[in-house]
């Protein structure tokens, strides 16, 4: 496997480029710090719910992150989650609540990660996509796996301990691959997942298995739902997918055979396509490129040689 992230930079991969946000973990566990720093007038913080954050269009046709001083902040003990200090010693907070706030201007709206990631800077989209991954682990997580006991949170958001029998979780993260499969013509294996609308085509996908390598992940989901096989396996890039809790793996992988034939399970449909026939089913409305966001439209891409066609979220 050659390891390459030439392929990417003239067009970065979403929530992956620099923050400029230290998470400073070494302050997770000291409690005098992280009050001090939840009390400073500098401090910012913004609140999460169900995956979502409240965005806003500032004049100058920028879209921000919703923020406040914490002295503004609606108040939650134990569902504030430290999330690093940027540059300028300014420390960032995000808040667990159950529904977000209202706004008395009325000009700021809901958005998720999918319609968000592409429209805020990679400061708060760092920020948001943090927050967004601690909140989905802290939502499933809530009981020991070791003996049944409600755990408690600590290191700011970061650990959760159990009482009971004192094991300790930490935030979890499943390891993904997702891959541009081409053949020796250099056609693209593009797929349809079962209960995806008719016409929307990605690349294939799938988790890495206990006791399996990435390479190996590759070969198997590729032949697990499409019944082809792969030799070469080449990683391009990783990205955060907190959708809910998934570390996506890119790579381009070389088919050493083209009968496609599907699984039934996950995949409903996977066609070949060469670059003039996927030119001519995006102008048609006969297939629907990936959503913007996803290293998938990244992959394709590479493929393709030029931005794919843009889609609404």
């Amino acid at each position: 496997m050659t390891t390459s992230t030439d392929h990417t930079a003239d067009r970065p991969i979403s929530l992956t480029a620099p923050s400029g946000i230290d998470r400073a973990a070494h302050h997770r566990l000291d409690e005098a710090w992280l009050a001090a720093a939840w009390s400073h007038p500098t401090t910012r913080c913004f609140v999460v719910s169900g995956g979502q954050v409240l965005i806003d269009e500032t004049a100058d046709g920028r879209t921000e992150l919703v923020m406040t001083p914490s002295f503004e902040a609606p108040l939650t003990e134990a569902h504030r989650y430290f999330l690093g200090i940027d540059e300028e010693g300014v420390s960032y907070f995000a808040l667990q609540k159950d529904a977000l706030p209202g706004r008395i201007d009325q000009s700021a709206r809901a958005a998720g990660l999918r319609e968000a990631g592409l429209l805020l800077s990679p400061r708060d989209a760092g920020l948001m996509v943090h927050a967004v991954g601690l909140e989905n682990w802290q939502r499933t997580h809530r009981f020991c796996s070791r003996c049944g006991e409600r755990t408690v949170i600590a290191a700011a958001g970061h650990i959760r301990r159990c009482p009971a029998c004192g094991g300790e979780h930490y935030p979890r993260t499943d390891p993904a691959v997702i891959m541009a499969v081409t053949d020796e013509d250099d056609r693209i294996l593009l797929g349809r997942q079962v209960h995806w609308p008719e016409g929307r085509f990605s690349t294939l996908a799938g988790f890495v298995e206990p006791g399996e390598s990435i390479e190996q992940a590759v070969r198997r989901e590729v032949f697990e739902e499409a019944g082809v096989t792969v030799g070469q396996v080449e990683y391009v890039a990783s990205q955060p997918w907190p959708f809910p809790s998934s570390l996506m793996l890119g790579f381009m992988a070389r088919a050493t055979s083209t009968e496609v034939q599907v699984d039934g399970d996950e995949i409903h449909e996977a066609r070949w396509f060469s670059r003039e026939e996927l030119r001519a089913a995006f102008d048609s409305g006969e297939v629907m490129p990936p959503y913007g966001i996803s290293i998938a439209a990244r992959l394709i891409e590479l493929w393709y040689g030029k931005p794919l066609p843009t889609r609404s979220v």
